[in-house]
């Protein structure tokens, strides 16, 4: 899509994101903003050295102006697997623009603006993909989004070009209160990010795991290459498995019990993944009735991925890692995390201590001190070399697993078909709060006349127009007088009577003699003086007589009349009675269209069997939600 509208196209499953001096920086804008990016990295490093990334992390480089994009910080990030990675993203983002008010953040992804796709239902119908584009900004904290000119508002001119990011800053910068989203969009995007940072260590999970002490003195420096692993026994082919054959890096003799943290979304991936051990690599499993089976299945995968990482890589020397933990940088960087409460009151030098001082410096080398030409190090050249300066002590690793934290529970992986009815309930109340069951009386009514509303919509090649059903809303009304004087409109004081089979008879005879058309054309001057009531009226009495010949078929028996008096969908409803019963006459029976129309619906949403349909689908857009069929359920 986004090459087809003229945008460079990202990557799958990547998140771009950009910020610009809101104001004209001039002469000293590159400065400016790599003295706020060195500042962004301070501020919120406490959030950022804990993360653990599923596949790149947030990093900020400065990127000089290129073509009418403004010279700005930002960076690109390939978030795999683990959506919230992106949204953690976008909740950093808005932090940034609140902390840095003098800073204006564009933010998008492979399908182009995500956030306006989650306040899709709100949007104002001039907003498309076509003239999006550089109008979504995060500024000062709040979503603002740059309408169209006050000429293009007039026109309706939907495919008006979209601003260059320099024009929407200038405007950002100086009336911005007028472009802020509307509540509805704000809440739905600010809902999507509701919860962080708490739920950070929410997204964590900690299981145990048996692996080679080699593997745990790698991550307890570097805990987050973690992610790496799974992602290289995850995306695993034969090339792969043909290194883990016999390993040469992570043997499994010197295997030992210890605590791994993962994201949900890592632990996940890893479980789920049925594997049996080649039985040359030495790694065994007890049986599954073991209680520790999980464990050295975890640890056997996890080893797995840590042998692919080094089978790919060079062998690197100790001192291939230069020493970075100097200077003022990182000096403002350890202060931050400090003042933050990032070592949770842990005493200096104690073991929890450097642990996540160790978590902190890898961050920092990783994300701040690599200048923007440098080539990434891959994974296994980082475990080889910390494999080399690590000290593995294996009594001591043997001493801490005696007495290992208990590991969280992973119930959370298996959903019940309840379950998911649930979340989807919870989901739909959040999004339509007045949907909420406890309330909600299935007014029938309320079926029928939503029905209505939707076929009174117009559709475009775009597709159809879904309106909201409220029962506060005034009730679709028929207006009879409006509809007999626009049928006349359409077909004129000089129309004749005829139905489709009319129409194919005069064409087919079309070869008939000159007397035929004499008299045809005296049978239309005639025509032509009759008045336009006379004509509705004809047209009435003409209906009158197919409903009375249909009454007494199959067709007429078909439908549900009501009773004189009785209120459409409320009516008691009443079958069409057949000749010689001694009803009343039928065309004193109208037909009970609500009825008809629900009754349709009910027949086809229990022909559904609970699965998604037309029915469901189209009433559900409009906020109208049926109880589940009682009778299908019960039986």
């Amino acid at each position: 899509m986004d090459g087809l509208l003229g945008r460079p196209a990202l990557a799958e499953d990547s998140v771009r994101y950009r910020l610009f001096a809101a104001a004209a920086a001039g002469a000293g804008g590159e400065a400016l903003l790599r003295r706020c990016a060195e500042a962004i990295v301070v501020r919120f490093a406490p959030l950022l050295a804990a993360y653990i990334w599923q596949r790149q992390p947030f990093r900020l480089r400065y990127v000089p102006p290129r073509g009418e994009t403004p010279a700005h910080i930002g960076g690109i990030t390939l978030f795999g697997d683990n959506v919230e990675d992106e949204w953690f993203i976008v909740y950093l983002v808005r932090e940034i623009t609140r902390e840095f008010p003098g800073l204006a953040a564009r933010i998008d992804d492979n399908d182009g603006e995500f956030l306006l796709i989650e306040a899709a239902d709100f949007l104002p119908e001039w907003l498309n993909p076509e003239n999006s584009d550089n109008r979504v900004f995060f500024y000062k904290g709040e979503l603002h989004i740059i309408p169209l000119s006050e000429a293009d508002e007039q026109e309706c001119d939907l495919s008006a070009a979209s601003p260059t990011i320099s024009q929407a800053l200038t405007l950002l910068s100086r009336r911005s209160e007028e472009f802020l989203a509307a509540e509805p969009i704000r809440t739905a995007v600010y809902k999507r990010i509701s919860g962080y940072p708490e739920k950070i260590q929410a997204s964590f999970h900690r299981a145990h795991c048996y692996l080679p002490a080699g593997i745990v003195a790698v991550l307890r420096q570097r805990p987050s290459l973690v992610a790496a692993a799974v992602q290289a026994f995850y995306l695993r082919d034969p090339v792969d498995l043909r290194a883990c054959r016999t390993f040469q890096t992570f043997l499994p003799d010197e295997r030992v019990m210890t605590v791994v943290t993962f994201t949900k979304c890592l632990y996940a991936q890893l479980m789920q993944q049925k594997f049996v051990p080649d039985r040359r690599s030495g790694y065994t499993l007890p049986l599954p009735s073991h209680p520790q089976y999980k464990a050295y299945e975890l640890g056997m995968k996890l080893a797995h991925g840590f042998e692919i990482l080094c089978s790919k890589c060079r062998k690197v020397s100790p001192d291939s890692k230069t020493n970075v933990l100097s200077g003022p940088l990182w000096e403002r960087f350890l202060r931050s995390l400090k003042e933050k409460n990032y070592f949770k009151g842990e005493m200096e030098g104690s073991a929890k201590y450097l642990e996540r001082l160790r978590m902190a410096e890898d961050y920092f080398r990783q994300s701040v001190t690599k200048p923007e030409s440098s080539v990434e190090v891959s994974p296994g050249d980082e475990i080889l070399t910390l494999l080399q300066t690590a000290t593995i002590d294996l009594k001591e690793f043997e001493r801490e697993a005696a007495c290992l934290p208990p590991e969280d529970d992973d119930s959370w992986l298996e959903i019940t078909p309840d379950d998911l009815d649930q979340m989807l309930k919870e989901a739909r109340n959040e999004s339509f709060p007045s949907s909420n069951e406890e309330e909600q009386k299935y007014d029938l009514e309320a079926v029928a006349e939503s029905m209505k509303a939707f076929v009174s919509k117009v559709s475009t090649h775009e597709g159809a127009e879904m309106p909201w059903w409220s029962s506060d809303e005034s009730h679709v009304t028929f207006d009879v007088d409006s509809f007999t004087k626009a049928l006349d409109r359409i077909l004129g004081a000089d129309s004749e009577e005829l139905d489709s089979d009319d129409l194919d008879e005069e064409e087919e005879f079309d070869f008939s003699d000159e007397d035929d058309d004499d008299l045809d054309a005296e049978n239309q001057r005639q025509d032509q003086k009759v008045s336009p009531n006379e004509l509705i009226g004809s047209l009435k009495s003409y209906m009158n007589e197919m409903d009375r010949e249909l009454a007494h078929t199959n067709v007429g028996k078909s439908f549900t009349t009501q009773k004189k008096g009785a209120n459409s969908v409320n009516a008691t409803a009443s079958q069409s009675a057949g000749p010689g019963s001694g009803a009343e006459d039928p065309e004193l029976a109208p037909v009970d269209v609500d009825m008809n129309l629900v009754a349709n619906l009910l027949e086809s949403y229990s022909a559904q069997s609970g699965l998604a349909g037309p029915t469901s689908n189209i009433l559900q857009s409009m906020g109208v939600y049926l109880p589940e069929n009682a009778d299908r359920t019960g039986s």
